[in-house]
């Protein structure tokens, strides 16, 4: 998966997406702070690969992405967006193919601008990014090439707090960086950035009103927070090999921002320091039982605006929850299984 599958619906219920062998699976409370629905699939019965792209907008609607067989070693992109958790998905809609024909290029990923406007990227065949855009009055634009050279799978998108879209790309000893000049219009590469990136690891927050920080474990292994236009800063050694996820909150008083990540022992690590000041120094904190191999790893707010924390198995289908204590610092409640 590709983007936050944790997210809170804009009737404040939390909901969670797992891509199947055909389909999209999705579980949401019944009310806030409560118990799951059962699993069920979203977007129709129509046959999709094992991926899923998710970006979510101001309004709460969930845009979802993901790849669909057409004719034999052929695939197609396809579209979802989901009003509310509990609500039936819209049917995947096709959306075509960056290189207009051929099999799958890579992993989508999505953002939405303060317009609600969808923008799905991929990567294309040349070595490049793609990118479709909604228009303002429904339907889609046009693909564009967004130019690029050498991308690897595992974009990481993002929506700044002006509203526009942003996108990282890892390349062979390269981070690049794309923006939205104006609402609207496709973002433009803006910087290519020296740095030897572990494959997957990247990961995109907004942290303040002009900058984006992107995070990502370099070869040494150590996690790094990037905010264009500067040099990347080492924050603390990496927890574990996966990606890390992030959040922006409110801890005794600070903006913080809140790392988590799938730690070598198998467990959860957090770690916390205040936004855009990684000189300040973090350090990880392990928390909950030893999760099986593939289980990622998700933070999100819920309706009470209190940090949620989830860990999701593939295999087994296995959901871990556990919710930050109304009390000071970042105490947690016990995980549970949902």
């Amino acid at each position: 998966m590709n983007g936050d599958w944790l997210i809170r619906g804009s009737d404040g219920l939390l909901s969670v997406y797992l891509p199947v062998d055909d389909g999209v699976m999705c579980r949401a409370e019944r009310v806030p702070g409560g118990p799951f629905d059962a699993p069920r699939k979203v977007g129709g019965e129509q046959k999709l690969h094992p991926v899923l792209a998710i970006g979510q907008g101001a309004d709460g609607y969930a845009h979802l992405v993901s790849w669909r067989p057409t004719v034999p070693r052929e695939s197609g992109l396809v579209h979802s967006t989901h009003f509310r958790p509990r609500l039936a998905a819209l049917d995947w809609h096709p959306v075509g193919h960056p290189n207009r024909t051929g099999d799958r290029t890579g992993t989508p990923a999505v953002a939405v601008d303060a317009q609600g406007r969808a923008h799905l990227f991929v990567p294309n065949r040349g070595g490049g990014v793609s990118m479709l855009g909604q228009k303002e009055k429904g339907g889609w634009g046009p693909w564009r090439d967004l130019k690029g050279r050498g991308v690897r799978d595992g974009l990481a998108a993002v929506t700044g707090e002006s509203g526009r879209v942003e996108l990282y790309a890892a390349a062979p000893d390269a981070v690049l960086y794309w923006r939205q000049e104006e609402p609207g219009t496709p973002p433009v590469l803006q910087e290519t950035m020296e740095a030897a990136v572990r494959p997957g690891t990247l990961r995109a927050l907004a942290t303040s009103p002009e900058s984006t920080t992107l995070f990502f474990t370099d070869d040494s292994g150590d996690l790094c927070a990037w905010r264009p236009g500067t040099k990347p800063v080492p924050v603390l050694a990496s927890a574990g090999p996966g990606p890390v996820s992030a959040i922006r909150c409110e801890l005794d008083g600070h903006d913080c921002t809140l790392l988590a990540q799938r730690s070598a022992s198998g467990r959860v690590a957090f770690a916390a320091y205040p936004t855009e000041q990684e000189d300040a120094g973090a350090w990880w904190t392990e928390s909950g039982p030893e999760l099986a191999d593939d289980a990622g790893l998700c933070l999100a707010r819920d309706a009470d605006d209190r940090v949620v924390a989830a860990t999701l198995s593939p295999s087994t289908g296995q959901l871990l929850l556990t919710r930050r204590k109304k009390e000071p610092g970042l105490a947690l409640t016990a995980w549970l299984e949902v």
